[in-house]
């Protein structure tokens, strides 16, 4: 089978070599094309872009390279259209792949998969018409999603597990967790806003904690050693990259930026305070009241539908509260009920295998046609 894959950012990259050495086992004969990075390219096939010539995020930066996303996107379509494969695999990257969705929908008969579906429960839920109208199959990798497609708005999908979940028990299952209770570790972000954002407040708040625990930065991949460096020097805070796990594996607490790494924080029985400052927060507080329809920013609170874990963005968003939160789950009572409300979230997320089971169905459906 012929299999065209397209995702736009690192994670993406992540999640469809994965899918795609499970294609492989089940599928001896089978060809990749895709735009994609490097983990894709390591799993063979032919890459027709690199993600890092589309990953242009916020209105600016997308105005700005605007003619060179147009150009990308037309060279897909025709790329697609020329090479014939029998299905599209979109991984994520909404905003480029429902596109891609609505071309192919609308000029072939080629079958559109989605893997990682869209978060349109926590914004722009209008495009729930474009899903339905131009993906033939929706797969879901975080369980709420399941109600929010199938019994608001009547669009069956596949919930085939969690892959962040997968990855972190593969790893735990050859390094078990071995807590060193000195250790709090800090995950401010993967872009450089949200480190400038994030950082500095971080840091100020560990202060008065320096003297009985180390605090240990993940480094993000892809921001260079010289970007931290300008918050970091001078301040006794210790920084590692590509150790995320095994940080997470050590760590007695941790402050976490939103985002995957929440989760992943959250299945290594980590407890962690959320901190996520935003531009003008009152403003932003607002909006997340009246008009985003999640209660939540962080994966562990949405899987587990309460607060599990403290969440402190917009207007509560400071040094002091996140100091004062971070003090609470050093030890005591907010800690065991943090971890015993962990325990829900790795309940709900089941312990199915991501990319085997999306695999399976894609290959089945495919042979169907």
């Amino acid at each position: 089978m012929k299999y065209y894959l397209i995702a736009g950012e690192a994670s993406g990259d992540l999640h469809a070599s994965r899918l795609m050495h499970s294609l492989k086992e089940i599928d001896k004969e089978a060809e990749f094309r895709f735009f994609g990075g490097d983990l894709m390219t390591a799993e063979g096939g032919t890459r027709v872009r690199h993600y890092k010539e589309l990953a242009y995020m916020g209105f600016i930066p997308v105005l700005l390279h605007l003619p060179t996303i147009l150009k990308n996107m037309k060279m897909c379509k025709q790329d697609i259209t020329q090479w014939q494969p029998d299905c599209v695999i979109l991984v994520d990257y909404p905003g480029f792949n429902l596109s891609i969705a609505k071309y192919v929908k609308s000029h072939t008969k080629i079958p559109v998969y989605y893997y990682i579906s869209p978060k349109i429960w926590a914004w722009k839920e209008y495009r729930i018409k474009n899903i339905k109208r131009d993906v033939d199959e929706l797969f879901s990798i975080l369980p709420f999603e399941v109600d929010f497609f199938e019994k608001k708005h009547h669009y069956p999908i596949h919930y085939v597990g969690n892959p962040t979940a997968d990855e972190v028990r593969e790893y735990l299952s050859s390094s078990p967790r071995e807590e060193d209770g000195q250790v709090i570790a800090l995950l401010a972000g993967s872009r450089k806003q949200e480190i400038k954002d994030n950082l500095p407040a971080m840091i100020e708040a560990v202060k008065p904690m320096m003297q009985d625990y180390r605090i240990v930065l993940a480094g993000a991949p892809g921001i260079e050693p010289d970007y931290y460096t300008q918050f970091i020097e001078g301040t006794g805070v210790e920084i590692v990259y590509n150790q995320t796990y095994p940080l997470l594996a050590k760590a007695h607490a941790a402050l976490v930026t939103s985002g995957t790494a929440t989760l992943e924080t959250c299945l290594f029985n980590v407890p962690q305070v959320v901190c996520y400052e935003t531009p003008i927060p009152k403003i932003v507080a607002f909006f997340r009241k009246h008009i985003i329809h999640v209660k939540y920013v962080s994966l562990v609170n949405l899987i587990a539908d309460r607060e599990v874990v403290t969440e402190l963005v917009a207007d509560t968003f400071s040094v002091e509260n996140i100091r004062h939160e971070l003090e609470n789950i050093l030890q005591g009572p907010a800690r065991e009920k943090m971890l015993h409300g962990y325990a829900e979230v790795h309940r709900r997320l089941g312990e199915e295998k991501a990319p085997d089971n999306a695999a399976g169905i894609i290959f089945k459906l495919i042979n169907n046609q």
